[in-house]
């Protein structure tokens, strides 16, 4: 079969309800922390994408036994430290930077020495983020250059530390809070605001985790050696899948869509406060809170008028991974679009900031670059009719999914290799996209 896609209409005058994909950042959490609970654990709605798969796969070569009843995981977790670690393991992260880092805090306290491996994209990612704090805890980490593969072995005599997180990653905020649930005395992290999934989680478990928020910084104080015990949990949906569907209406004529139950957390919604600031009416409806987390309804309308914005870089940890869809947006604007500080997307899948310029060129747009700051000039009466063909871009999903809404909304005649990518975050985009009427080959 082949491993490409073919798009030669746009997409208009739709008026649909949908659900987008589960959350996969709290999709990986889930099935990291029901590892250590006491007892088995129920998750539902969890995300069946590779990334998710892939630490299920990771937990059961741990020697945590997980299986399927229906729609529902079990998990069958020993408490902190309950791995069962074989000697010479090998863990496959795949193409998850979120897994590979996390899974490293929870490997602090193992006797074993484990080999962490991922793919040819991953294995060009900086891990050196996450490797120093490590190495603080007291752990052995053998590393070449700071990339995969890595070796790590955990210690009996783990300190606890005090660390500086500046760069906004919940990755390493995370890597750093695992790592502190298996040692003794209280971790503390000054961390550069970022997503707070992994906080809110240890919350609804009653885990002693405290956050005091301080200008753009947040006072972490973790306790460690304190056992939890299984729950039960269902994942919402992805605010960054529902993304591709929210710019996909905004940039359709006479089109509205309402997208069900997603994850509208305040650390994630960047890309809704930005889009409202270009002229965007987005609302939130039948807000709740659910495990801690703020579920809502997502309710989209087409506009035909849209305003360039200078985006302020407070929102550009909460909208990191929409930014590509963003910047489509901002093609379409009526003005200069100014971005700052956007080095982060370069640690992503695939240099993220270098191919949207790329892409935004190949669709006639022209974008000033400095360093880490793009300005885009916007072209309202932008459309597309030529052949265009995207490939090289590391498998990279958001970039197959970018590729799919410009194709639906621009025009042009587009053939979107390594359609496989979707299933990193989103098996059922494609599916998703014919069920509101687009005509894919």
């Amino acid at each position: 079969m082949a491993n490409h896609i073919l798009i030669k209409n746009t997409l208009n005058d739709f008026n649909k309800k949908i659900q987008v994909s589960a959350d996969k950042s709290i999709s990986i959490r889930s099935v990291l922390l029901a590892s250590q609970a006491v007892g088995t654990s129920k998750i539902t709605n969890l995300l069946e994408s590779e990334d998710v798969l892939n630490s299920l796969k990771v937990i059961k070569k741990l020697g945590i036994d997980y299986s399927k009843i229906g729609k529902a995981y079990y998990i069958k977790g020993y408490g902190l430290n309950g791995f069962k670690i074989k000697n010479k393991t090998v863990l496959n992260a795949g193409n998850s930077g979120t897994l590979a880092r996390l899974i490293l805090g929870l490997l602090v306290k193992s006797n074993s020495k484990v080999k962490l491996v991922g793919d040819k994209s991953l294995s060009k990612r900086d891990f050196s983020r996450v490797i120093k704090p490590l190495r603080l805890f007291g752990v052995n980490i053998d590393s070449r250059n700071n990339l995969l593969p890595l070796k790590i072995q955990g210690t009996e005599f783990l300190r606890p530390i005090k660390y500086n997180e500046n760069i906004g990653s919940a990755q390493v905020k995370t890597c750093i809070i695992f790592s502190a649930l298996n040692t003794p005395g209280i971790t503390q992290i000054n961390s550069k605001i970022s997503r707070n999934h992994t906080e809110l989680f240890l919350k609804f478990l009653n885990y002693p985790i405290k956050v005091i928020k301080k200008s753009g910084y947040e006072k972490i104080s973790v306790e460690g050696l304190k056992q939890f015990k299984s729950f039960k949990y269902e994942v919402p949906g992805d605010i960054s899948s529902a993304s591709f569907f929210i710019v996909l209406t905004l940039l359709s004529n006479n089109s509205s869509i309402v997208i069900e139950k997603v994850n509208v957390n305040k650390s994630r919604i960047g890309i809704i406060s930005i889009l409202n600031m270009m002229g965007a009416e987005i609302r939130l409806k039948k807000k709740k809170i659910y495990n801690g987390e703020e579920i809502a309804d997502i309710h989209v309308k087409s506009k035909k008028k849209l305003s360039a914005i200078n985006c302020p870089s407070r929102l550009n940890s909460s909208a990191i991974d929409e930014f590509l869809i963003i910047f489509l947006v901002a093609a379409k604007a009526n003005g200069i679009s100014r971005f700052k500080d956007l080095g982060e997307m370069n640690k992503k899948e695939s240099k993220r900031l270098d191919l949207a310029i790329k892409f935004l060129k190949l669709i006639g747009i022209k974008v000033d670059r400095f360093k880490n700051d793009i300005n885009i000039h916007g072209n309202p009466n932008l459309t597309l009719s030529k052949k265009f063909e995207m490939k090289n871009f590391l498998k990279d999903h958001r970039i197959f999914f970018l590729c799919c809404i410009t194709a639906l909304t621009l025009g042009g005649k587009w053939k979107i290799n390594d359609k496989d990518s979707i299933n990193t975050s989103f098996p059922d985009f494609l599916k998703t996209l014919r069920m509101i009427g687009a005509k894919i080959n």
